[in-house]
């Protein structure tokens, strides 16, 4: 096989939390006052160009082979104009990349979102689903689903997830992430079992917790269960000095015997510490700007079609 028809089969695919990729402006509808020029975070429009292009550095980073990331699913992002300026102003600017992201009811205004490069992922439909809670609950984030072709022809549905948090205890909140998980599962009961469905984000759980077990007692694997970095990272995300992984790609169908690999992007440049006090290079620590990318490391999965 030549090296051009080797590179036209592979697909990549990159999660990532971005960690309040906020914009400056107040929107009357949402409590996003932590992310304005006035607040204590001092959220300027210098700084806010600063993390779209660092957001930029680490999807870049994220290409295999000389080739850029073909979808990239992101979390909390907050609407339209983020991701306007990420794809079309950004250091990313000319990488060809469109989005589609959704415009739930979440308190904060954090949605999530979808990069793709169209002449390698063809979309034919997007859907926004809604995770219904009761009038005494905070709404969630709503869950985004993409119907797509790759160029082999081949179809895949995927779904971008920010599952309710923790904030509340584990134990308190896990009704809610197991509502976001039927959710999915609910609609994916209407597709064919022959579907190659992709489900991935930050699921605010572990691998072992009740939502991904629910999806593992429908059929899907945890592609990232076990990955790690190449420079320390042993997950994603690192919680009172322990690494762990809330962030997940979950695969069922098809697509299963086409999966290459699945790894944490932990390049030294995302990183920030040594040994037991390495972490992710984020962009706060509390009140204090660290001109960083995100609390939250990339996850990278390569399918070969």
């Amino acid at each position: 096989m030549s090296i051009g028809l080797l590179l036209a089969s592979l697909f990549t695919l990159v999660e990532l939390n971005c960690e309040n990729l906020f914009d400056c402006q107040h929107d009357s509808l949402k409590n996003d006052y932590d992310f304005l020029p006035t607040s204590e975070k001092q959220w300027t429009p210098t700084r806010y160009w600063a993390k779209l292009n660092n957001i930029g550095r680490e999807i870049i980073s994220c290409g295999e082979q000389n080739r850029l990331p073909d979808i990239v699913c992101l979390t909390e992002v907050e609407n339209d104009t983020v991701m306007r300026d990420l794809s079309k102003r950004s250091i990313i600017r000319n990488a060809g990349y469109e989005y589609v992201i959704t415009n739930s009811n979440d308190e904060r205004g954090i949605d999530v979102a979808l990069l793709y490069q169209p002449t390698s992922f063809h979309i034919y439909n997007i859907e926004s689903l809604t995770v219904n809670h009761e009038d005494d609950e905070r709404p969630t984030r709503d869950i985004l689903h993409v119907s797509g072709e790759l160029r082999s022809g081949d179809t895949i549905e995927v779904f971008v997830v920010h599952f309710p948090s923790r904030r509340d205890g584990e134990r308190k909140t896990r009704p809610y992430r197991l509502r976001a998980a039927n959710t999915i599962l609910n609609r994916i009961s209407t597709m064919p079992l022959s579907h190659s469905i992709i489900v991935t984000g930050d699921f605010n759980d572990y691998k072992d917790d009740a939502s991904l077990k629910e999806f593992y007692s429908h059929g899907f694997i945890n592609t990232t269960r076990d990955a790690k970095g190449t420079n320390g990272a042993e997950g994603t995300y690192k919680f009172q000095g322990q690494w762990g992984s809330l962030d997940h790609i979950l695969i069922r169908g098809k697509i299963i015997e086409k999966l290459k690999h699945t790894f944490i992007n932990d390049q030294p440049f995302l990183l920030q510490g040594e040994g037991e006090k390495l972490m992710p290079r984020r962009t706060y620590r509390g009140n204090f700007y660290q001109k960083g990318y995100s609390d939250h490391l990339p996850l990278i999965a390569t399918f070969e079609f």
